[in-house]
């Protein structure tokens, strides 16, 4: 993965969405691809090793499965296994889309290093998982990090064990991240993403949970250079983050904006623009004559103005014509030449 500061990484959250089914995860990966998305992220995570039998749901996962069902059990039925890893890599790099995928243990981290990826994603919730993060960091990969659920000191103190672990800090990039799903826009503080740049000296993006598509395009104008959107095939499969992602029609029409916002930021430069010249003559004004002038009059108010086009003298001379003798005689609306 290539971070071309000109151009924003926009990476389809896949997530969990494919159900279990490797049938699923690979037409997600096809709809990304479609959709203009740089990469697509599953995650690679085993029940066993990250939650107890009986942790309970978030709120909004509680809306998908048994009632009475536990986490544990929901994660369960959506493993990938090690096999089902190695298969979307294949199909991902047959389909010209990076293969991401977030690490939720240690034996899952070690089990994406062998399969050979470069860069890591590191979920919200593992930012103050130490063992984690000096497993990951000793890998000296590229990162990107979410911070959700995190304050600053949280996010400083993770960067530092990344860092002296092993991996560059020119390798890690930041994603700040409101981890309520959905996001409620007045919890979203999309401020806070430039305030961690400066802070601490790092590249940012932005992973959202928000409903809708302006916040990430927002970010862009902000900053960003990663922009990370939860994407679905179909809204109303079953599964806990179907509801608010995003699906292909959708991604498709944030990604063209996102592309959009990126080519008006251009530079900080002010000029004037190609697009501009056609119409910078027709729009501005010069000196003429405002009524006729005879040969040796004087320049005044009284007989010369400004009128379009800027094809004659430019209004920003007026200073230097007024109180000069006429070379020669102009009739109305002619352009005054000195």
């Amino acid at each position: 993965m290539e971070l071309n500061q000109n151009k924003v990484f926009i990476i389809a959250e896949a997530g969990v969405n494919h159900n279990g089914s490797l049938k699923t995860a690979k037409k997600l990966v096809v709809a990304a691809k479609c959709a203009g998305a740089d990469a697509i992220k599953f995650q690679t995570f085993t029940a066993d090793n990250i939650a107890i039998q009986t942790a309970p749901k978030a709120k909004y996962q509680k809306s998908t499965g048994k009632k009475d069902e536990s986490q544990h059990a929901m994660l369960k039925k959506l493993e990938l296994s090690p096999h089902a890893h190695k298969e979307l890599i294949k199909y991902c790099t047959k389909n010209r889309i990076i293969f991401l995928s977030s690490p939720f243990d240690l034996e899952s981290i070690d089990l994406l290093n062998k399969l050979g990826l470069s860069v890591f994603k590191v979920p919200s919730g593992e930012i103050t998982n130490l063992p984690y993060l000096k497993r990951l960091g000793a890998l000296r990969k590229k990162i990107i990090l979410s911070t959700g659920m995190s304050n600053l000191a949280e996010i400083k103190k993770a960067l530092n064990v990344l860092i002296k672990a092993g991996t560059k800090k020119q390798n890690i990039t930041l994603l700040h991240c409101n981890s309520a799903y959905p996001s409620p826009m007045r919890d979203v503080n999309l401020k806070t993403m430039p305030a961690i740049a400066k802070s601490c000296g790092i590249k940012t993006g932005y992973s959202d949970h928000t409903l809708g598509l302006e916040v990430p395009i927002a970010a862009v104008a902000m900053g960003a250079v990663v922009v990370e959107k939860h994407f679905t095939l179909d809204k109303n499969m079953p599964g806990p983050d179907q509801g608010m992602s995003l699906d292909p029609k959708e991604f498709k029409k944030m990604v063209d904006a996102i592309r959009n916002i990126e080519k008006a930021l251009g530079s900080s430069i002010k000029k004037i623009s190609p697009s501009e010249y056609k119409n910078m003559l027709i729009a501005r004004k010069s000196i003429v004559a405002k009524r006729d002038i005879r040969k040796g009059e004087i320049f005044s108010e009284k007989n010369i103005t400004l009128k379009r086009p800027g094809f004659g003298m430019s209004p920003i001379l007026w200073d230097k014509v007024i109180g000069r003798l006429a070379a020669r005689k102009f009739k109305k609306d002619d352009f005054i030449k000195l």
